[in-house]
């Protein structure tokens, strides 16, 4: 997995269907996948946000607390779980994750969609006084005032989807390029 801070995974409170075997094996009845599908939704947007995980990357999870329940010996598979994420990349699965390759070895886990993420740093803008500012991408998501925002180390890309609501909401608009980008908030 990519970017994730240094949460202890036993201090992640997992959903209670986690401790239950059969949550681990895709059911064959539609209603009760439906449900699996929504829970294990859930659970990964409540895990990546508790992880700060941005960027998911199959192989790394697979061997992670977040498809392997090492109590109960039961891990979700490699394709049970590309099926979940895929699943989570429908509208019935609200978008919340986008494959960034053909090949589905890697996605961008959104617990915030970008739009939501455009919100909170519109709001962090103006709470800190920040408007008609120009900062850098680096300084909104390494530097030392956003050491405690959710939005801290947030990857690169999911941050430029963001700003690019930010600026058709007429809130922002972007400058430079190449690394060396910066934002202006209005």
């Amino acid at each position: 997995m990519a970017q994730a801070t240094s949460s202890n995974t036993f201090d992640f409170n997992y959903h209670p269907r986690y401790s239950f075997p059969p949550f681990f094996t895709p059911q064959p009845n539609v209603v009760t996948r439906r449900q699996q599908l929504e829970d294990w939704s859930s659970l990964i947007q409540s895990y990546c946000r508790h992880h700060r995980i941005f960027v998911l990357l199959l192989a790394d999870a697979l061997e992670s607390p977040l498809f392997w329940n090492k109590t109960l010996s039961r891990r979700l598979g490699p394709v049970a779980a590309k099926d979940v994420l895929d699943w989570m990349s429908t509208p019935g699965g609200g978008h919340r994750v986008e494959w960034i390759s053909d090949a589905k070895e890697t996605c961008y886990v959104y617990w915030r969609m970008p739009e939501e993420w455009a919100s909170v740093l519109a709001d962090w803008v103006e709470e800190t006084g920040q408007k008609n500012t120009v900062l850098t991408l680096y300084e909104l998501t390494q530097g030392d005032n956003t050491l405690k925002q959710d939005f801290h180390d947030m990857d690169p890309i999911i941050l430029q989807k963001s700003l690019q609501a930010l600026v058709r909401r007429g809130k922002a608009q972007i400058f430079g390029g190449d690394g060396q980008q910066g934002v202006k908030f209005f």
